[in-house]
């Protein structure tokens, strides 16, 4: 039998192009926007950035063409709802803003109808090859109605699956095959499926292929004809609000019984995902998250309080053990003071031993002292001696430094003697040159007076005719300078302006040149790290700059990733820093609110603002400093274990960019020390694996000791054992250079572009001061040459008074010459005087020759003296030699006493020493003991030694002596004897295990966290109460207006038939557990009863399962609906209101695209122009020309054959 061959044809009641024409006019009709009307509508929300860029603004234009109503996410933007977005770790992002919001129970829509009549994500086209009974088949939906009929076994429920494949959903949710491979066609290697969705309005469709295979379970696709990954066509379907994975909106043949068999809890999910508000499944959640919590926290609470009740029972019970160890102690205290007692008790009678040997030290010293006093008379002799012999030697050497003075003074003489003769041969040369003398000063004298006789005639000379009048020339001269004063001003008035100009130019061009190379070094900072991303990731580097160009999109500062805009200002720790980063997270875009991380994600990842398809990796969290896990260690801690820091200190960055490295990197929390030898693993291991209750977290953190990364974590299991993973960190490559600030960067920019301006405008105003001061210059030409003309004259004045100047002066001048060769003395007269200086100069070397004489005499005489005293020096010193002996023979006795002084001296100093050991070790023992011990010892010290400074002074004043009460007088054997009969008591005493103590402080300790975890807590349990409040205050009112509207539809279908249907909210105290009930009642006999897969019939089900379904059609928020042979085991009547019903409601103008599969048709059915009806036609004789059935080009055939 040849293989099964299928074709779709469209089939309607009136035919021709009258039917075409209406429904074509119908179509325009029902293009206008179905809009979200809230019901206390706060302000008209703005267009959406696609909308902008097509620049429509009409009122018939839908705000969101690309929004999809089932991810939108109620928040605080001014744009509107926005859909929730998943970050670079694929965490959706959460928003804490549900208790703030006001109830709004909008009017739920699809997205907005296309000029065709399509909604997006609607079909418009399916063509599917080789899929089970199809060889191949194509057919066109219509927007609305689209009823699928035929035969058993034609493929109706086939193409139910082709949608559902086609569109990446899994095949479980269609209850037939589970296997991918299974759908194609027995006999074929291959299919596929090929499904055209309507595109967002402005964009075009999605055609979306996928290829099967019967000897793979695998598959791929293509999206418009690129290949494409199986999560893009999810995130696609999720984007245009696909819900085939929902019953409400995706019922296949096979899976009509579970409908009746869902839960009433999964039948509410089921409901608000498919219709009403989009944020009932985000307050439901929420709420269940939020109860969940609650409710956790409440049976927490009750735990705790029980916990502290029993703790402080427990330290009750053990107060006596306590008290009992702490007398133990008591004694403990009593033996350490005495410990502390008995050194300082032994060094006061070691003292006093010491004293009492300096007292006998002392004494014989004095008896050393006597008898050195009685042989005193020789040393007496021996010390005369010793001065004979000092004095001898003095003289001896006195007169040797005598005869040497003496030797320099005849050196003296003999060269004064010298120096008279060359004085003498001096004066005999001068002598000679008397004659050549005189006749220079004749001729001098001759010439002196005829220079004079000129002088005089040149000084008596009148001056010249034509010199100038110095009065009149003054006269001149000052009118000039008045008429200059007033030029001078002006001139010096444009000569500040002009000097103000050039000067205000040239500071606003140094502020620009300045700015100018600021923005050159920014530029060359910010462009290394761009173009290195460019060369990294090229969609983050297009993104960055995108970023920068459409800043006026943004609410709030959008950060261009670390890699742009964090530094490390110490180089040292830039491998450490970097290696906390994984590739994505240094190329994270940080946002600070919702809607620019919506904003980002919907232009770039969405819409292709780049120009192609893009990836990028955003971050947002609202700002909550208390989710923070604090650091793992004190920084007491971190210096005891030798680490230089936390990551988060050695990076500079914006504040809320630190934020994102706290929130994701936790940078606050990895430790790192440049010296990796100097930490010890283990201890560390220790100190980052301790748990923090009050941050409720398990323990465990990272740390980086030199170049290895330790990855420390505890089991939550078992006995929470602590593991460490290393890993060697690399060299930072893109954290080593400067980031550069844009708010830096913008404020340079303006300081150019005012620095510009102000250059322009004083090139101006120096320009206009030229102009308006032009004729300045030809005045002062005029004047200065006026000037020039009263110089030359003052010029000729001035010289001819100064040659009468010189003239005078030169005359004065050899006048004095003159008369001072005059005045100086005849030659003979200076003969006379020369040969009188040479006779004295001979008369005294006569007397410097006697004088030498003398002194060789003298000399002579010294040296005999010298010789004489040299004997007499070592005669005293021989007698001095043997009294010396008869000195020492005499000193024995002496030296006997000395002998016992020294002994007695050495039990001094041994005492001595003996004091300052015990001393020592007082003090020792002191600075080891207790302080509180130190504390009582200083007490009882200071009243000792107050007694003793009072028993001082009533000794020394004959008083009565003070009270030895409360005075610690004991010696140092009694106080041993105190000792140890403190040691014996000690041993009496029962021992406490100092557990006990150690549990009772910890107990106490722990009581007092556990109190104020408990009232933190309690504080928590008042905000999840509001939070749940809030919740509940949005979602309650919404989902009972929802099942209201259902529900009263639901009835009134029930009323048409003659039966009874109600739908009702069944609440529990756990949000969880929230159902919808359907009761239904088909007999007059029998009660509502709840719909259940047990209680009602086959079709009663049915009936029910569509009319619930028709119910939900006009909430739905999906762009497709789809049942298949719903209508099995209906009888005739209900199956006509149903018909009739289906038709009505899925016909409107608003409605969404329906598909309704059924195997059999009523006669007379109402029909309604908008729906589309598709006839599956199988058999072995289907015509080879794929248009043949196609029932629009039958009708065309036939209208031109009838017009001829």
């Amino acid at each position: 039998m040849p293989p099964s061959k299928a074709s779709s044809s469209t089939q309607a009641k009136k035919q021709g192009a009258k039917v075409k024409r209406e429904k074509v006019k119908e179509e325009k009709s029902s293009r206008k926007r179905r809009e979200v009307t809230p019901e206390e509508p706060e302000e008209e929300p703005s267009q959406d950035a696609g909308d902008e860029e097509d620049g429509s603004d009409g009122p018939d234009e839908p705000e969101n063409a690309t929004q999809n109503p089932e991810d939108e996410d109620e928040g605080s933007s001014p744009r509107g709802t926005k859909r929730r977005r998943i970050n670079g770790d694929g965490d959706s992002a959460t928003s804490d803003q549900d208790e703030d919001q006001e109830v709004a129970l909008p009017k739920v829509t699809t997205l907005p109808r296309g000029a065709d009549g399509y909604i997006p994500g609607s079909i418009v086209r399916i063509q599917l090859c080789n899929f089970v009974t199809y060889d191949f088949v194509e057919f066109t939906p219509g927007p609305y109605l689209n009823m699928i009929i035929g035969p058993n076994g034609t493929g109706k429920s086939s193409i139910a699956c082709a949608i559902a494949l086609g569109l990446n959903f899994p095949p479980q949710i269609l209850g037939r095959a589970t296997e991918l491979n299974q759908f194609v066609k027995n006999g074929q290697d291959s299919g596929y499926i090929e499904i055209e969705l309507k595109g967002p309005n402005n964009q075009q469709n999605l055609i979306i292929r996928r290829h099967l295979k019967a000897s793979s379970r695998a598959s791929t696709f293509t999206l418009n004809g690129q290949a494409a990954t199986g999560n893009e066509i999810k995130v696609k379907m999720a984007e245009l609000n696909v819900q085939v994975g929902n019953l409400c909106s995706f019922l296949p043949q096979d899976r009509v019984s579970e409908f009746a068999a869902m839960t009433s809890q999964q039948l509410l999910r089921e409901t608000q995902r498919a219709a009403g508000d989009e944020n009932l499944t985000k307050w439901h959640d929420a709420l269940i998250e939020s109860g969940k919590e609650f409710r956790a926290l409440q049976a927490t609470i009750k735990v705790e309080d029980d916990t502290l009740k029993q703790m402080k029972d427990r330290n009750d019970a053990i107060e006596r053990d306590v008290k009992r160890f702490l007398e133990r102690k008591k004694i403990e205290h009593d033996i350490a003071l005495l410990n502390l007692l008995i050194p300082v008790a032994q060094y006061r009678e070691t003292r006093n031993k010491f004293m009492e040997a300096k007292q006998v030290q002392r004494q014989l010293h004095t008896k050393v002292k006597q008898l050195q006093k009685k042989n005193e008379p020789a040393h007496d002799l021996l010390k005369h001696m010793d001065t004979d012999f000092k004095n001898a030697d003095t003289k001896r050497e006195t007169l040797k430094k005598s005869t040497q003075q003496k030797f320099k003074q005849l050196t003296d003489k003999n060269k004064a003697s010298d120096n008279l003769e060359a004085e003498s041969l001096d004066i005999v040369e001068k002598l000679a040159n008397l004659k050549k003398e005189e006749k220079d000063r004749t001729r001098q004298i001759n010439s002196l007076e005829n220079e004079i006789v000129k002088l005089q005639a040149e000084v008596d000379r009148d001056p010249p005719d034509d010199l100038p009048n110095e009065e009149e020339l003054r006269q001149v001269t000052r009118q000039l300078n008045l008429e200059k004063a007033a030029l001078a001003s002006r001139s010096e008035e444009f000569n500040s302006k002009m000097r103000e100009c050039v000067d205000k130019k040239a500071y606003a061009k140094s502020k620009f040149e300045h700015a100018e190379k600021s923005m050159k070094e920014l530029d060359n900072v910010d462009t290394q790290r761009l173009e290195a991303m460019a060369r990294w990731d090229i969609d983050t580097a297009d993104a960055i700059r995108w970023v920068r160009d459409n800043r006026d999109k943004f609410k709030m500062e959008v950060f261009e990733t670390p890699f742009m805009r964090l530094t490390i200002p110490d180089k040292k720790f830039a491998d450490a820093v970097e290696a906390c980063f994984n590739s994505n997270q240094i190329k994270t875009f940080v946002a600070q609110c919702q809607e620019d991380v919506d904003t980002l994600n919907h232009s770039i990842n969405d819409e292709g603002a780049l120009g192609r398809k893009a990836r990028i990796t955003t971050w947002f969290r609202p700002y909550d400093p208390q989710t923070i896990v604090p650091p793992p260690m004190s920084q007491e801690e971190l210096e005891l274990l030798k680490f230089n820091g936390y990551a988060i200190d050695y990076v500079d960055c914006p504040d809320a960019m630190k934020y994102f490295l706290r929130k994701e990197l936790n940078l606050h929390r990895t430790a790192i020390a440049l010296n990796g030898s100097a930490i010890n693993v283990g201890q560390a291991m220790n100190y980052v694996a301790r748990p923090i209750p009050e941050a409720r977290h398990a323990g465990g953190a990272n740390f980086i000791n030199g170049n290895t990364l330790n990855i420390v974590t505890r089991s939550r299991y078992g006995s929470h054992a602590v593991s460490n993973m290393t890993r060697d960190i690399q060299k930072a490559r893109s954290l080593t250079k400067q980031a550069v600030d844009p708010e830096n960067k913008q404020r340079i920019d303006a300081e150019m572009r005012e620095a510009h301006q102000e250059m322009e405008m004083w090139e101006e105003e120096k320009n206009k001061l030229k102009s308006d001061n032009a004729n300045l210059s030809n005045q002062q030409q005029d004047f200065d040459r006026r000037e020039a003309d009263i110089r030359k004259q003052k010029k000729k004045i001035a010289d001819e008074n100064q040659r009468k100047v010189t003239a005078s002066a030169k005359l004065a001048s050899r006048k004095t010459a003159l008369k001072s060769l005059l005045a100086k003395p005849s030659a003979e007269s200076q003969r006379t005087q020369f040969k009188t200086k040479l006779i004295a100069n001979n008369k005294k070397r006569m007397e410097f020759a006697k004088q030498y004489t003398n002194l060789v005499h003298l000399i002579i005489h010294e040296q005999q003296e010298c010789t004489r005293f040299g004997i007499h020096y070592l005669q005293v010193a021989a007698n001095r030699h043997a009294l010396q002996a008869l000195c020492d023979r005499k000193d024995v006795k002496h030296q006997n006493a000395v002998r016992e002084y020294t002994e007695a001296n050495e039990l001094f100093q041994r005492l001595k020493a003996q004091s300052k050991e015990i001393l020592e070790e007082s003090r020792r023992v002191l600075n080891e003991a207790p302080d509180d011990v130190q504390e009582d010892y200083h007490k009882q010290e200071q009243v000792r030694l107050d007694y003793d400074k009072a028993l001082e002074e009533a000794e020394k004043n004959g008083t009565t002596p003070p009270s030895q009460a409360g005075v610690e007088l004991r010696t140092a054997d009694e106080l041993q004897a105190e000792l140890e009969n403190q040691k014996a008591t000690l041993e009496l005493n029962m021992i406490t295990n100092p557990g006990v103590v150690e549990q009772y402080e910890k107990r106490k300790r722990d009581i007092e966290t556990l109190e104020k975890t408990l009232a933190d807590r309690k504080k928590r349990e008042e905000r999840l109460q509001k939070q749940i409040k809030g919740a509940r205050d949005n979602w309650h009112p919404a989902l009972k207006k929802l099942v209201g509207s259902i529900g009263k539809k639901f009835s009134a279908a029930f009323d048409r038939i003659g039966c009874a249907g109600e739908i009702r909210i069944n609440e529990n105290e756990e949000y969880e557990k929230w159902a919808i009930d359907i009761l239904v009642k088909f007999r007059d006999s029998e009660k509502l009863q709840l719909l259940t897969a047990q209680r009602q019939s086959g079709g009663e089900r049915a009936l029910t399962t569509i009319l619930y379904l028709m119910s939900l059609t006009e909430e739905a928020r999906a762009p497709f609906s789809l049942v298949d042979e719903i209508n099995q085991g209906m009888d005739q009547r209900a199956e006509r209101v149903v018909h009739n019903s289906m038709v009505n409601v899925t016909c409107k103008p608003d409605s969404a695209q329906y598909f309704l599969i059924t195997p059999k048709l009523l006669p007379d059915l109402d029909y309604h122009q908008r729906m589309r009806i598709l006839c599956v036609n199988n058999g072995e004789w289907l015509p080879e020309d794929r248009m043949s059935g196609k029932m629009s080009s039958m009708i065309d055939v036939y209208l031109k054959a009838k017009n001829g």
